[in-house]
């Protein structure tokens, strides 16, 4: 017998005195940043940046402590997000990048998107800002399953302002190459407002999916100079790397603020499920924090992983509710398509695992395998890729494919400071072995262009 959280319970009561019926597809909206360090967030523990929209998401909603990027950096996790398998999977087990001699992946054709699957459940379908998985067909956001693609197409932008990348303008509206102004945060914040409003003014009333990916805060760190000039009068204590970092992420949660308002101004708010993460933990040479974890981006320690995770759904979800559960960003694909009513899906394709249990105040197996891959070029990787695998509290992981496994057991050690791979040789072992698993899975699916 399946057991409802207390408040659907109260809601489908209340909907049912009323003769009707639950809202039966909420709308999807999934707000990710680029390189949030978990220590950049105030409701996980920052003390110097203030964001009180992200963190207003967990206190009307539930707040993962838990949850990790399927990646180190950004295409691969955007990848697994968006299909629901591990990235090298789906062919990105690295970086997408504009020049194709230093590009570590591709989008593999014809497997299907959460874009295309919700497409089929009837949804509208939006992409605003960074796409990062390919620059040309097949595998332009429209032919993966998007209704409307309103951002950019390239890894990342050399300025805010000027929104070019090596000389190159990837902007565009589906095809249409755009030349707009304005800082890129406010931009994908605009769009992503009139895109709320249009779908609230629709006569069909068709349910939809947005995913709105900021390229912030991703370096270059550039927050606007009135929002420097009041970290500065705030702070004087902070250093310049860092308070440019604070500015840039307070520009970023006012920006999610207004989407939030949006979401209320046109009703919509309470049958929209809203969730914020992040792609991958923060960098730390530019100034961003992912206390109390070890390391940053690029990294398979915790710091590198560890990501914001917190999910708002009015209808559903009890203010306040907190959760302990260590999955992936990439379980809101399984999770999304449950609460929409697919069936379309082969689930048997799918690495990542639905949440959608806590929702009903249910509980999920704690002894799961996470898998993590990243493939580089230039000197220090040298193409290669290197791994990292958790299982149950223990952690077997890579930094760079040239230097020995390394094993941490992370409930007696999260800060990863003792190499446990020499004084526990069977589970060494154990995890060894599976880690090789993934990697032979992964290894039949091309990451070149044919």
């Amino acid at each position: 017998m399946t057991t409802l959280h207390p408040t659907a319970i109260a809601v489908l009561a209340s909907l049912s005195l009323c003769g009707t019926l639950a809202a039966a597809q909420p709308n999807f909206l999934i707000i990710i940043t680029d390189d949030h360090g978990y220590g950049d967030v105030s409701s996980y523990g920052a003390t110097d940046v203030r964001t009180p929209n992200i963190d207003r998401i967990g206190k009307e909603g539930m707040i993962f402590a838990n949850m990790r990027a399927n990646c180190t950096v950004c295409s691969p996790s955007r990848a697994a997000l968006l299909t629901g398998r591990y990235p090298d999977r789906v062919g990105v087990p690295g970086v997408i990048r504009t020049q194709p001699e230093n590009s570590w992946g591709y989008f593999a054709p014809g497997i299907p998107t959460l874009a295309d699957e919700l497409g089929k459940a009837g949804y509208h379908t939006a992409i605003v800002g960074k796409w990062h998985l390919g620059l040309e067909s097949p595998n332009t956001p429209n032919e993966r399953g998007f209704d409307l693609f309103h951002g950019f197409l390239g890894d990342m932008m050399d300025s805010y302002t000027d929104h070019l990348r090596h000389g190159n303008n990837y902007l565009r509206r589906n095809d249409e190459v755009i030349t707009p102004q304005g800082h890129a945060t406010d931009l994908f914040t605009d769009w992503s407002i009139a895109y709320l409003r249009e779908r609230a003014a629709a006569p069909d009333k068709q349910p939809f999916f947005l995913y709105l990916a900021y390229n912030a805060p991703h370096f270059p760190i550039e927050p606007p100079a009135e929002w420097l000039a009041k970290v500065r009068a705030r702070q004087p204590e902070l250093d310049e790397k860092r308070a440019a970092n604070v500015a840039f992420v307070e520009h970023l949660d006012h920006g999610i603020g207004r989407v939030l308002d949006a979401l209320a101004e046109t009703g919509l708010e309470k049958d929209t499920l809203v969730v914020f993460t992040a792609d991958n933990g923060g960098s730390i040479p530019h100034g961003q924090s992912n206390v109390p974890w070890r390391d940053g981006k690029q990294s398979h320690y915790d710091g590198g992983l560890r990501v914001p995770f917190l999910m708002r759904w009015p209808a559903r979800i009890a203010a306040g509710t907190k959760s302990d559960y260590a999955g992936l960003n990439f379980d809101l694909f399984p999770t999304f398509l449950d609460l929409a009513g697919s069936t379309t899906t082969d689930r048997s394709q799918l690495d990542a695992v639905s949440l959608s249990p806590l929702l009903e105040g249910k509980t999920l197996p704690a002894d799961r395998e996470l898998y993590f891959v990243r493939r580089e070029g230039g000197r220090a990787y040298g193409g290669r890729s290197y791994e990292a695998l958790i299982r149950g509290p223990w952690k077997i992981l890579q930094n760079d494919p040239y230097s020995p496994l390394e094993l941490y057991h992370l409930e007696k050690d999260p800060q990863e400071t003792e190499n446990l791979a020499t004084k526990a040789p069977k589970v060494f072992g154990e995890l060894s072995a599976a880690l090789a698993r993934h990697i032979q899975r992964g290894g039949t699916m091309p990451w070149q262009k044919p």
